[in-house]
């Protein structure tokens, strides 16, 4: 759902990948339909596991899963609390949908405002 949603909305700031520690075969079909909900196409996502050897790679890196990484982490983390909604009811996967596309866009707002670099308007004047 995040790389989804983080490739739709900031494309202009991020190219999003993701992956699991422990990867389900397929994506399941409560995730696509809740996906889908929200106008979002999940049929060229496919699920991939973490590999810490590829860490390094990225500039920053999302933990969901509630865990610690296994080592080595060579990128900055943030740990965002999603409850994980496989085998839940349908309004848990919209809960945790709807939780993660707020995230993802605090996130690319937060890269869009550093894109720009500080705001003239509340810089204090030098003396």
């Amino acid at each position: 759902m995040a790389e989804a949603f983080a490739n739709l909305y900031g494309k202009d700031v991020l190219v999003a990948s993701s992956s699991g520690l422990a990867p389900t075969e397929i994506i399941v079909r409560e995730t696509i339909e809740c996906m889908r909900e929200n106008g979002v196409d999940l049929s060229h996502q496919f699920p991939k596991r973490y590999d810490p050897a590829q860490s390094g790679q990225y500039d920053l890196i999302i933990n969901m899963s509630g865990y610690d990484l296994p080592e080595p982490v060579e990128a900055p983390v943030r740990h965002w609390l999603v409850r994980d909604p496989i085998g839940q009811s349908e309004q848990i996967y919209r809960d945790s949908r709807d939780n993660i596309e707020r995230q993802v866009m605090q996130l690319i707002l937060q890269l869009r405002r550093e894109a720009r670099g500080p705001d003239p308007k509340r810089q204090k004047p030098v003396q």
